[in-house]
């Protein structure tokens, strides 16, 4: 789910999430370990200079960590160009990670955004950006350090996320793997909704692998190899727009990768692969029952009937590739 104003106000108004840890220091201790401009701003709620930092126009993958705890509050995915001479982020990394506080300090309004574990000021949190959340977190760059990663995301669709998320969960170089929705107009969906076929989502999962132990272009050939990607909204006896074969690209690059893959599996099969090349816009997590499905459910009758002989295949296939 992600997070818009309303969540933002219940936070303010009903208590913060609770945080994964605390961590506690005296004034001296931060002092310690934080320099003069780090501790003024996180620890005396400063603000730095618009503009004085290159953070607001970096853009490599990585995640921003709390300068103070080391906790992870933000994702690269989630930065964007504001324009206002602060780095700013469309939501935190992890719900609980960032905590709200009502600020009427200079005569306004603003909500007020710190670390959960450590209580470290960060900045503000605003209604002016971009949708779907329409939230911008306008973060000073002295309160944060970017944590360098080497970790990329695919979002591909292929029927039903039970199956596909098992298959992905097998390979060498893939760190996680979640199932959810893409591809509709609806803000985090259920899966009620989704299965009405009137969101306009499709069943994806969003895989979190390392490019130099996996490439792109590996994925794409697995996704086409493991699901028919020549049934137009149709995977076995699952039918709909929600099960639609579907890739969702998040650079130019990645779009000429899906099209140049299409074409070599086209190759191979006789019927036509009708699967959508679409622009990814958002992936909105599905409901916890159905994460990691198949290793909660082994014993289960979809897991024993569909998905063990499609895991048994695609192991003989690509048993080089598995961890």
């Amino acid at each position: 789910m992600i997070l818009k104003w309303l969540d933002i106000i219940k936070f303010v108004n009903h208590g913060n999430p609770e945080p994964d840890r605390r961590e506690n220091k005296s004034e001296q201790e931060w002092k310690q370990i934080l320099t003069e401009e780090q501790f003024y701003i996180t620890r005396k709620k400063g603000t730095e200079r618009a503009h004085s930092s290159d953070m607001c126009n970096l853009f490599e993958p990585g995640k921003y960590a709390c300068v103070c705890c080391h906790t992870l509050l933000f994702d690269n995915e989630e930065k964007f160009q504001s324009g206002t001479g602060w780095p700013s982020f469309t939501q935190p990394l992890k719900a609980n990670a960032i905590a709200y506080h009502k600020d009427i300090s200079f005569g306004m309004y603003r909500v007020e955004v710190t670390c959960n574990t450590c209580d470290a000021h960060l900045g503000h949190v605003f209604q002016d950006g971009p949708p779907p959340s329409g939230l911008r977190y306008c973060i000073n760059a002295a309160s944060m350090k970017k944590i360098k990663s080497e970790e990329r995301k695919a979002i591909f669709g292929g029927g039903c996320f039970w199956c596909t998320e098992a298959l992905f969960q097998q390979l060498k170089g893939v760190v996680k793997v979640e199932s959810g929705y893409s591809g509709g107009l609806t803000i985090n969906p259920t899966y009620k909704e989704v299965s009405s076929g009137r969101t306009g989502h499709a069943e994806v999962i969003e895989i979190t692998y390392i490019p130099s132990e996996i490439s792109y272009e590996d994925l794409l050939r697995i996704h086409l190899s493991t699901h028919n990607p020549t049934t137009l909204n149709k995977q076995g006896a699952d039918r709909g727009t929600q099960y639609r074969s579907i890739i969702f690209y998040k650079t130019e690059e990645e779009k000429a990768a899906a099209n140049k893959v299409i074409e070599e599996v086209q190759s191979h099969v006789d019927d036509k692969i009708v699967t959508e090349i679409a622009a990814y816009n958002q992936f909105y997590r599905a409901e916890e029952y159905h994460q990691n499905y198949y290793n909660k459910n082994p014993e289960g009758g979809y897991c024993l009937n569909v998905i063990d002989p499609k895991l048994k295949k695609f192991r003989d296939l690509f048993k080089e590739k598995l961890k």
